[in-house]
């Protein structure tokens, strides 16, 4: 707990100290009312995001006429710079949006991609037996086709109005003079040192004359900043082809002790997707997200649907049976997850069964007790193929970003990004850390005969938890939200949901309130607040409870006569707005 507090501690005279030198009047405010839990408000533009330098990068765009989608790009170019343990260009994204003229909402799947010569046991040992997960992890075999720089341009061409380059200037200008290491960079560094030190390019960056960055450290990246340029004059094609891709290829295939398979053909031949989103009504509004390869939508929506039938709002969000209901109601969730869901290109996933309102008010049933379920199971959802499939066994560490943008033309923009495990892969080229995102997929193919929805395949997409989402209320965006933290990302995110609808707490209330996490059986207690009078209350009715600090990194922004912004306290960002 000591040491919790001493990085809480520095996190928040980081923000202090870099609103003071590099951020305007604003923006201390912004921190101010984040540290004192009051909600940022505005009148014409929002942007909440992990890290302010990012935050003033985007809201630089906003307040120059920028679209969201504008503000999303020098958002993200910031983020791959400022906490590259999280995401960047050697990764991949989930975009949600909404467009004000149209009232459509879309989603973009920039995920990473299976090389074409990987193979469905690439992650076991020579007996068939899955590898130990960061044996599996660093190095080369586990880095995927990153997808952020071609979701970046793709989305600025659909819907941006500024120039393409100018949008990565700041980033650029950033990684050609320097910035300030974070508390929270600094402290991931602290805490990898053996598997960050393992490549040179990477112990160089992070370990510079051997001594690990610490906060406060001015950082520049140079190699960053030419692959910027790179992007400024080429566009994505510049990171897809030629010596970008090149060295991004060698560096995987030449990854000493643990080289993996991707080509420059995979680099060549990878394409965002357009996807249909997948929507759930829950009480009046109805909350849209990305469909598969992401478990996010179906299993938020799940969740939602599950205790619809139950008076939330009544039992309010201290009382153990509202968290009886949705710790329950997010366990039979994640026994659908394991078993249907995966990506629909390669595997038939009942999309529209698993959110059937009549499939999840029967299974809703089950929580008519007053007792927590013995032990879950996936239910049989309308579906049209015969492959019957054994339960996932995939490992997902938290890591990951979120950010969410509402422009002064009414579009929202809920987007979370990744390069999967803390600094991915540990590889570095470019000046950016390529993803380990191979290992979201099961290591097994099969279970006792019966197929894996998420085993590997060439080409194929991992399984995810990120759950980026809009809310709307009559076909109008009330709600931006998402959330990093592994397979928690979905528990965070329909437990801040609830907190808005039901709880009617405003979006920093919802944000800040502890994180109560219920995947597979033991229900994850953040450690604050009246943790201990819920665990007794949990514990008697038969939970196994585990008390611990859960570091979620929600950014949202509320939309109704006013914009109002939040940002988790447990991260570096802010909510900033005009």
């Amino acid at each position: 707990m000591a040491r919790i507090c001493i990085v809480l501690t520095a996190i928040l005279a980081f923000g202090s100290s870099v609103f003071a030198q590099e951020l305007p009047r604003a923006a201390q405010a912004a921190l101010a009312a984040r540290n004192a839990g009051q909600s940022t408000t505005a009148q014409n533009w929002m942007i909440s995001a992990a890290n302010p330098l990012a935050v003033q990068a985007g809201a630089d765009v906003l307040r120059n006429g920028g679209t969201a989608a504008d503000a999303m790009v020098a958002v993200q170019a910031v983020l791959g710079l400022v906490e590259p343990q999280s995401s960047g260009l050697g990764g991949g994204a989930f975009l949600v949006w909404y467009d004000a003229a149209t009232g459509a909402v879309t989603t973009l799947d920039g995920r990473e991609t299976a090389p074409l010569g990987a193979t469905p046991t690439l992650f076991q040992d020579e007996t068939g037996e899955p590898l130990k997960f960061f044996d599996a992890v660093v190095g080369g075999r586990s880095v995927g086709t990153p997808g952020t720089p071609m979701l970046m341009a793709q989305a600025h061409k659909r819907w941006g109005n500024q120039p393409w380059a100018t949008l990565l200037d700041p980033a650029k200008s950033l990684a050609s003079d320097g910035f300030s290491v974070s508390p929270r960079l600094a402290d991931s560094i602290a805490a990898d040192p053996d598997r960050l030190s393992r490549f040179p390019e990477t112990a160089a960056y992070f370990f510079p004359n051997g001594t690990g960055l610490v906060a406060g450290d001015v950082l520049k990246n140079p190699d960053y900043a030419a692959t910027l340029t790179a992007l400024q004059n080429d566009g994505p094609k510049a990171f897809y082809t030629g010596p970008i891709a090149q060295d991004i290829v060698s560096t995987v295939q030449n990854a000493q002790g643990n080289a993996g398979v991707l080509s420059l053909v995979d680099m060549a031949i990878y394409r965002v997707k357009e996807r249909a989103p997948v929507c759930v009504t829950y009480r009046t509004y109805d909350v849209c997200g990305m469909g598969p390869p992401s478990s996010g939508a179906l299993t938020v929506g799940q969740i939602l649907k599950l205790i619809e039938p139950f008076d939330m709002a009544t039992l309010g969000p201290d009382d153990p049976e509202a968290w009886r209901i949705i710790g329950d109601a997010s366990r039979l969730a994640f026994a659908d997850r394991g078993r249907y869901m995966a990506d629909s290109d390669f595997v038939p996933v009942p999309t529209k069964g698993l959110v059937d309102p009549k499939y999840l008010e029967n299974r809703a049933k089950q929580l008519n007790t007053d007792t927590a379920l013995e032990k879950p199971t996936a239910g049989e959802p309308d579906f049209d193929h015969t492959f019957i499939w054994a339960d996932d066994d995939s490992i997902e560490l938290p890591s990951t970003s979120h950010f969410s943008i509402v422009d002064s033309y009414g579009n929202a923009l809920s987007m979370t990004t990744t390069v999967e495990n803390r600094f991915g892969s540990r590889l570095m080229s470019g000046g950016f850390i390529l993803n380990n995102e191979l290992t979201d997929f099961s290591f097994r193919t099969n279970r006792d005969g019966k197929p894996i929805a998420n085993a590997l395949a060439p080409g194929k997409r991992p399984r995810s938890s990120m759950s980026p989402t809009i809310v709307l209320k009559d076909g109008k965006p009330v709600l931006v939200i998402g959330s990093p933290g592994g397979s928690r990302i979905i528990g965070f995110t329909a437990q801040t949901i609830i907190a808005h609808i039901d709880w009617h707490m405003d979006i920093q209330a919802a944000i800040d309130m502890p994180r109560r996490v219920n995947r597979w059986g033991t229900f994850e207690l953040e450690d604050k607040g009246e943790t201990k009078t819920l665990q007794s209350a949990l514990e008697s009715i038969g939970f196994k409870v585990e008390v611990k600090p859960i570091n979620s990194g929600l950014h949202g922004i509320a939309i109704g006569d006013t914009l109002t912004g939040g940002a988790d306290p447990r991260r570096e960002g802010i909510a900033l707005g005009e």
